[in-house]
């Protein structure tokens, strides 16, 4: 019948708009991925160029950077903010000082957003686990400028201390040790004698003796936790040949 007819019609025309449309979504979301890919890519790229990871090394710590970012707050899609980049260091890294962390934290937000893009964790893991002397020298002084004024003064000395010795429970009077300690400090590192460190004291004085590097508490991963890192990028890599 006529009405047979007009509704076979209708559902034939309603078959080829929803083809049409999924073909349209279907074809979006390639060209979205080609996109992420090429731009994926450009970025590895440059990276390669400006830290010490080769492309393989990058391709898995930007891999490894979206998966943990998968949950991170709608504002900022696929960054890192303070909570998620203080997990990442005390699992992979065992960095537990507060204090510390926040200020990792702000040497690897290099725009000061208040928050870490893939560029700036992967560029900030280089100097932390490939970086030479020099380059940590930096990183470090960075991060024990407490309040970035370009010095570390006695009370930020005190404050790093203080939050990284253990207290003796039957030690009277705590501070005053750790007050000798910064003094002792000063002593060996303020080669000016102005009774504050500024970024020259700090990096001719780590010079002659790198042992001093992390004197006022850790802000890099040891030498075990550097390697198992490491090692564990390489199996990752190996495995995604």
């Amino acid at each position: 019948s006529e009405a047979s007819l007009i509704t076979l019609t209708t559902k034939k025309i309603i078959t080829k708009v929803v083809l049409f449309f999924t073909f349209l979504l279907s074809y979006s979301n390639k060209l979205k991925m080609s996109n992420a890919n090429k731009n994926k890519m450009i970025m590895c790229d440059r990276l390669q160029k400006m830290t010490h990871f080769n492309k393989h090394e990058i391709e898995q710590l930007f891999d490894k950077f979206q998966c943990m970012c998968k949950l991170t707050i709608k504002d900022k899609p696929g960054k890192m903010d303070r909570l998620m980049f203080r997990d990442f260091i005390q699992n992979d890294f065992n960095m537990t000082d507060d204090i510390l962390m926040d200020r990792v934290f702000k040497a690897y937000d290099l725009d000061n957003d208040s928050y870490i893009s893939v560029e700036e964790w992967i560029k900030g893991l280089s100097v932390t686990l490939k970086g030479g002397l020099e380059e940590k020298i930096k990183h470090v002084f960075d991060v024990y400028d407490l309040n970035a004024d370009g010095y570390i003064s006695r009370e930020e000395m005190f404050q790093m201390l203080k939050q990284c010795l253990v207290k003796q429970p039957t030690e009277e009077d705590p501070d005053e040790g750790i007050k000798d300690l910064v003094e002792l400090a000063l002593k060996k590192l303020d080669l000016d004698h102005d009774s504050k460190l500024s970024f020259k004291d700090f990096h001719d004085s780590i010079s002659e003796e790198p042992l001093l590097l992390e004197a006022f508490g850790p802000c890099l991963p040891d030498e075990k936790v550097n390697k198992m890192f490491q090692e564990g990028l390489k199996e990752a890599v190996g495995n995604s040949r």
